[in-house]
Parts: structure tokens; sequence; C-alpha cells
């Protein structure tokens, strides 16, 4: 059940934005969070009429089934009502505002939502977000155009597909049933929030477990932190388990909690109030706006260049990268060719071209000159050198190395040509005379 005290509701006008156009509401059975736009009085309007026509659901319901239809009724025809105060003031045609609102009735929830204002659901240490956003950005999440990251800082995340204004007097409102759980924590929040925070630092605020209103301050804090450039309004309420009614003081922040009902100006001036100040105008501009079916195709076409063009420039980076990658193997391996060592094959001392390495199975070395200097002939303490390479600045140094080495190559002994023995049985042949006669 939840208990008095056990939900909390908090909005703040933010760093960047004059007004405050979000409205929050924190009863009984309950709560709701919604994020106003079109210009300064607009959104303060819209979202404080829908607080205002949504309190009397603050009550007892039979059954889930019953405050869902009348959540659903509810929202639904409030579109009607910013229609018509549109058509008294035309200086507020264009007001719209989301709305995410739960009704608890016993161990259920009854949520109706329209928007791009969230519901999370904090249970058993896990965060979920209840709600799908109706913006553009989310629809191309969910045709796989673009990751969820991408979305958060799309130029058109603010573009909503769907809203309660005063263009649609239908506006179709998404409602479903949850059950609760003793433990639940439910919250509830403007995009001020959740365009801020991003879901692991909201997690992490929960599972800190410290009572609503100290976790709203918290996580107000961080989206203050982080530069708060919309208003920012968290609802939260804890379950306990079957939610009986009780009677208590509602909580209303923002907007709608003026008591004197929003402030409407008799006019516009079509002169910018703060042109002087460009930042201040801008900041008192809508934040969101329903688009147009022509603006929607124009949205999507932009949309289309803009990823042909993240394909392009990723194309060209990949080739510009592969490129790099090559000029820079290629004069590499030419510095490699500058390079020699002396090395050995099988048998001989061999000059190597390059460098020992390889690269993968491409060998950076090759053999330049095989010489004729037999390994087994080179001293013991030599050879074991030549066997491990070694390194030469240049060929003339590797060609210098092998010089060397014959030169420690020990000379062979040359034996004497035998001389011929006499045969003993072979009479002599007489030896002829230098006047050429013989013996007398």
């Amino acid at each position: 059940m939840v208990f008095e005290g056990s939900s909390a509701a908090i909005s703040h006008t933010g760093r960047v934005r004059s007004n405050n156009q979000d409205s929050g509401y924190s009863g009984s059975n309950l709560f709701v969070v919604a994020d106003g736009m079109g210009g300064h009085a607009g959104g303060d309007v819209a979202s404080a009429i829908a607080i205002n026509r949504l309190q009397g659901l603050d009550a007892h319901f039979d059954s889930p089934a019953q405050a869902e239809e009348a959540l659903r009724a509810t929202i639904t025809s409030t579109a009607s009502d910013l229609i018509e105060i549109a058509s008294r003031r035309p200086e507020l045609a264009g007001l719209g505002t989301t709305v995410s609102g739960i009704v608890m009735v016993d161990e259920y929830a009854a949520i109706g939502h329209i928007g791009d204002s969230r519901i999370y659901l904090y249970r058993d240490g896990d965060l979920t977000q209840i709600t799908t956003d109706h913006t553009f950005v989310q629809r191309l999440v969910e045709t796989g155009r673009i990751t969820p990251e991408e979305a958060r800082y799309h130029p058109r995340r603010s573009v909503l597909m769907r809203v309660l204004g005063d263009m649609d007097a239908n506006p179709e409102v998404d409602t479903f049933i949850m059950p609760t759980r003793p433990g639940d924590r439910w919250v509830l929040c403007s995009d001020g929030l959740s365009g801020v925070v991003d879901e692991a630092h909201l997690e992490k605020a929960l599972k800190l477990q410290l009572p609503p209103a100290r976790t709203a301050d918290n996580l107000l804090k961080q989206a203050l932190d982080g530069g708060a450039p919309d208003n920012v309004t968290i609802v939260i309420v804890d379950v306990g388990g079957q939610h009986p009614l009780y009677t208590g003081t509602p909580t209303i922040v923002g907007s709608a909690s003026n008591p004197d009902g929003v402030d409407v100006p008799a006019s516009r001036s079509l002169l910018p109030t703060g042109w002087l100040h460009p930042q201040r105008a801008a900041a008192n501009e809508p934040s969101h706006f329903e688009p147009d079916t022509e603006y929607l195709e124009e949205l999507i076409a932009e949309d289309r260049r803009r990823a042909r063009r993240r394909r392009i420039i990723g194309l060209g980076s990949l080739l510009l990268l592969a490129a790099a990658i090559a000029a820079g193997s290629w004069l590499f391996y030419d510095w490699t060719q500058t390079r020699y060592y002396v090395g050995t094959d099988d048998d001989t001392v061999v000059i190597y071209q390059g460098i020992q390495q390889s690269i993968g199975p491409i060998a950076l070395s090759t053999a330049y000159e095989d010489t004729d200097v037999l390994i087994d002939e080179i001293p013991a303490a030599w050879r074991s050198r030549v066997e491990e390479t070694i390194s030469a600045d240049s060929l003339a140094e590797a060609q210098q190395i092998v010089e060397n080495l014959r030169s420690r190559v020990p000379a062979k002994d040359v034996e004497p040509e035998p001389t011929p023995t006499p045969d003993p049985t072979r009479t002599p042949t007489p030896s002829a005379t230098p006047d050429g006669g013989g013996d007398a």
C-alpha cells in the first residue's frame, strides 16, 4: 500500500528558462506529470489545465479497468478544453502538454500517457522505462535507423509525434494496467530530468533507497548540475502492496500550483520581448511542438540525408585510414630494406637484406648473398654469434663482417708432392753425356 509520506513531488524552472511550464501532482491515488509547451504562457496554461482536470481522478475506483477508462477519457477530453481556450485567446494557439499519470487501484496501477514525459518502475534493484516516448527520434529508434544513444543527442529529439493540444480533439492516448508489488518505486518525470540524467545515474540514485523526497532532491540536483536547459518535474511514489485510499492534502507543483490560476497575458507583442538578450528569448521558446505531415516528411528526408552523409563520411574515413596504414606499411617496409644482417642457412654464412621480423606470413628479409664461408670451419665462439645473427647498418658493413669471419677460418696445410720410389728390379737407363755420346 502507499502510505502517507511515501510519495513526493518537486518541480524546478531549471537553469535556462525564465518560467516553469511543467506541472506535477502527488495525491492519494493519483500521480501525474505534465510538461507544457506553446510559449511563455501557453505551456503554463496547458499543463495546469491538464492537472486541474485530472485531480478528479484522485478517488476510489471499483476496478483497475474502471480507473483506466476514466484516465483515458479525462486526458482525451482535456484536449477539448485546450481547443476552447485557444479559440477564445488566439494568442495561445499552439499550446499543448504531455501527460503521464498513474491511478493506483488496490494492487494495480492504471497508466495513461501521451508525449515524452516518462514513467519508470524501480523493482528488485532494476529500473525499467514503462512508457514509450511519442517522439520523432523514438520512431527512428524503433525502425533501427538510429541507436538509443544517438537519440539522446539527435537534433530533432524534442519533436513530438503525439501530444495533448489544441490541434486534435481526439488524441491517441496510451493506457494500460500493471500489477504492483510491495517495494515498488514509481518515478514520473518530465524530459527536463530524463534528457539530462541517463538511466544509469537514475538507477544509481534509486539504489540508495532514500525516502521519496530526498530521492527527488537528489535527482533534481543531478539535473541542475547537468545544466538543466528545461524545466524539471519529478513525482516519486512507493508502493507497499494493496493500495487503499487515504485522505490527505495532495502536493501540486509547477504552474498548476499557482493558487490564483495561471496569469495569461491579454495580448502578445509582435516584437520579441528579449531581443536584447537572445539567449533569454530562446529559453522562452517552446521546447516541443506537434509537426504537420509535410514537416514530418521533410524531417524524414533530412534524417535520410544525415544518415547518408554519416555513411559517406564513415566510408571516407575508413578509406583514409586504410590509405594511411598502407602508406605507413610501405614506408616501414622500404626502411627495412636498407638494413642487413649476417646469418646462416644450412651450412654456409649468408648475408640477408631486411630485418629479422615478419608480419604474419610476410617475412621482412630475403637472402642477398650466399657466401662460401662454411659454418663448420668458423671458430666456435664466432659460430654461435653468426647463428644468432649479426646486424649491420649497410651492405658494406655486412660484407666486412663476412671478411672478418673468413679471416678466422684456419688455413689448410698443403702437403708436398711425394718423391717417386725407385724400382729396384728395373735396369737404370744410361745418362746421356753432355756431348751426346755414350760409354766407349
